[in-house]
């Protein structure tokens, strides 16, 4: 049987949220993510709270600052910083984005990287450094991107095959983002459910989902900052269709609806894995 970090249902534990989740007796929540980089360093208050969180539910956590395509060396004063965190939290997963984020000082976005065997290379070589220094697989999630680096045709992959290539190269896991593939599969004209089809499933750790922004009819813009919309909801049955019910994470960074009307979010999900399934899969030891 497969096992996972986490399973059911999660939420991305914003410091908006705090107040509500702690007061709420039984949120339809299974397990939290946070950034480790917006938790660390942490003490007084704040950290007195953020620990009973960690008493509470079972943590995933889901960096930003690696810059894993980039050009820099790694940086592997916060790696430290990050290995700390992850065993004083007993956090059961890191992942990180397939992207870059720094070059001569930190660039505050997530780019995107050329689709190239040397890109492969690249990255899957920074991600085994990142797994021999943490004593642990991480996982890796696809990006959502609005223009690509441009790249000799007869050396470009798909997104896809780029994906794949890079968690086969780095034996590394991997952070389905079902939202990441709607939005890309509109601004570029793929189908995001073949794409999703095509992921390894094997190698998921768990999965995402948000909401985004229309900027237009053919450009949708990854905000986290909307409710679900019905595409994605499907996208996410595709998954576990093909998958099996997998531990799924609902994204909201800002614009937060009341509490109760993101637990409704929250709910959905656990219908949908009740529909798909019902029985939880095993959880892997932390």
């Amino acid at each position: 049987m497969k096992t996972f970090p986490v399973t059911g249902t999660g939420l991305g534990l914003r410091r908006a949220l705090m107040g509500p989740l702690s007061q709420a007796p039984s949120p339809p929540v299974d397990f939290l993510e946070v950034a480790p980089e917006n938790w660390i360093p942490m003490g007084g208050r704040l950290g007195r709270e953020f620990r009973a969180f960690t008493e509470r539910f079972p943590f995933v956590s889901h960096g930003l600052s690696l810059s894993l395509g980039g050009p820099e060396p790694l940086d592997f004063d916060l790696l430290g910083r990050i290995k700390t965190f992850l065993a004083e939290h007993r956090i059961r997963c890191y992942t990180e984005h397939l992207s870059y984020c720094g070059d001569h000082g930190h660039l505050y976005d997530l780019m995107p990287i050329p689709f190239t065997e040397e890109a492969v290379h690249h990255a899957a070589e920074r991600i085994r450094q990142v797994q021999d220094f943490l004593g642990q697989r991480i996982g890796i999630e696809h990006v959502s991107y609005y223009a690509a680096p441009p790249v000799r045709e007869s050396a470009a992959l798909s997104e896809l095959d780029f994906v794949r290539a890079v968690l086969e190269e780095a034996d590394c896991g991997l952070l389905l983002d079902v939202n990441n593939a709607y939005v890309n599969g509109i601004n570029h004209g793929y189908d995001a459910a073949d794409f999703i089809r095509g992921l390894p499933g094997e190698r998921i750790f768990y999965v995402h989902v948000a909401g985004h922004f229309d900027e237009a009819e053919d450009l949708k813009v990854d905000t986290h900052g909307a409710e679900v919309i019905d595409p994605v909801w499907r996208l996410l049955e595709v998954a576990y269709q093909e998958f099996g019910v997998l531990p799924t994470l609902l994204e909201r960074d800002f614009n937060f609806p009341p509490f109760d009307t993101l637990c409704d979010e929250l709910r959905h999900i656990g219908a949908l894995q009740h529909t798909h399934g019902g029985a939880r899969p095993a959880l892997r030891s932390a």
